[in-house]
């Protein structure tokens, strides 16, 4: 008896992503088979049983399917906007200064503390319907906004709700540890207490965090108070990320890697010792150059030490109101080529395979792999390097999610 499956995409040519194959793991002639929202079969359409039915087939007339886009670092749900400290900066007055004479962040907490989980929902969805307008099926969403437990909480509350009204996969993390209040008085110890003693243990209760992130930097916190937040996180059984090495080196990618955290991002100023730890833990990379061109940094993060030490690297939008207000992969795929000289291949992994590394999600998509969620972007291109080389325009045919 024929085997029966929900769809089949057919006449389609794939990039696999496979962590095996060279490059992109091209397929030329290629099928997708599916049922209950996964994938039975991604290869050769010659290899696929000729008397195979399908509920509904799906001529893909030769265009190209990757796996569905993964944006593994945003901070998507905020208060307000930073407009005017982008003003500020074409002036000259630098994230720093900006950030030590009370904007930055914490200008961002007070819109976002004025904020009902209804209103951080509504400002959020045009965001995110940018990014699955452009084949993202898999996105991360970071607190760190409130710097409240009641806030934090509100906000990863809104994170969630938006997983149940858009058709995409919503991870969250939790970013107490993001910047230090106006109520702290400049007391970084006394708050890491609070994130450690009362915000975490209220965030694991909630269910509402898949992992926990911290801020590591002369403008946040150091590596101890780092450790502390790490630590806490560790005991309620939580994996980790840090924002690492964004504005200088304090070693944030080795105290990341000596957490196994799933992933350091940013990391432009980190040496070759936290390179080689990251690589020893297979802690992900994630390089985020739309902060790097917004905020008009100079030192590029070490692409070259990456890839001789066998870093994996992924990219992302960093979408947030004061240094990265981006919510195109597209375009990050190209800032990612242009302006850190990442290879096509490296770019299209970093938006689908070591995304979903980086979120502890490799086993159930990034790849087309048989086991793994069906979820696909079907492109209207030529040959997969239009997608890093081209700005501005959105060659997405069709996206799909659990096989719909």
């Amino acid at each position: 008896m024929a085997e029966r499956f929900d769809r089949i995409w057919h006449n389609a040519r794939l990039a696999t992503l496979r962590a095996n194959s060279p490059d992109l793991g091209e397929i030329e002639r290629g099928l997708i088979a599916a049922r209950q929202g996964r994938i039975v079969y991604a290869g050769a359409q010659a290899e696929f049983p000729t008397d195979a039915d399908a509920t509904e087939r799906i001529d893909c007339e030769g265009r190209w399917i990757t796996p569905g886009l993964v944006d593994c670092h945003t901070h998507l749900v905020y208060g307000g906007n930073r407009a005017h400290e982008f003003e500020l900066r074409l002036k000259g007055v630098s994230y720093e200064e900006i950030a030590r004479a009370g904007g930055g962040i914490v200008s961002t907490v007070a819109a976002t503390r004025k904020a009902s989980e209804a209103d951080l929902v509504a400002s959020a969805l045009p965001r995110l319907d940018a990014l699955i307008g452009e084949g993202v099926t898999t996105l991360e969403i970071k607190s760190g906004y409130g710097l409240d437990t009641e806030t934090e909480l509100r906000q990863l509350a809104a994170a969630r709700s938006l997983g149940r009204m858009r058709p995409v996969a919503i991870r969250t993390s939790f970013l107490g540890a993001h910047a230090l209040p106006v109520e702290a008085a400049g007391d970084k110890d006394r708050y890491i207490d609070v994130v450690c003693r009362e915000m975490l243990p209220a965030v694991a209760r909630s269910g509402l965090a898949d992992a926990v992130d911290a801020f590591m930097e002369g403008i946040a916190f150091s590596a101890e108070q780092t450790a502390r937040v790490f630590e806490a996180a560790r005991a309620l059984g939580l994996p980790v990320k840090l924002h690492a090495d964004q504005l200088s080196n304090l070693g944030g990618a080795a105290l990341a890697a000596r957490f196994s955290a799933l992933s350091a991002d940013h990391l432009e100023h980190t040496d070759e010792a936290g390179a080689v730890a990251m690589a020893k833990v297979a802690t992900v990379a994630v390089l985020l150059p739309g902060a790097f061109y917004f905020i008009r940094e100079t030192h590029k993060p070490p692409v070259e030490l990456f890839r001789k030490h066998g870093v994996n690297m992924a990219l992302a939008t960093d979408c947030n109101p004061g240094s990265s207000p981006l919510t195109s992969l597209l375009l990050t795929m190209n800032m990612g080529a242009t302006l850190f000289r990442m290879t096509v291949a490296e770019c299209l992994a970093g938006v689908t395979r070591e995304g979903a590394r980086a979120l502890g999600l490799l086993d159930e998509t990034g790849t087309l792999e048989a086991g793994k969620w069906c979820d696909l972007a079907i492109w209207d291109i030529e040959r997969p390097a239009e997608l890093v080389y081209r700005i501005g325009f959105n060659p997405l045919h069709r996206r799909v999610w659990r096989g719909t």
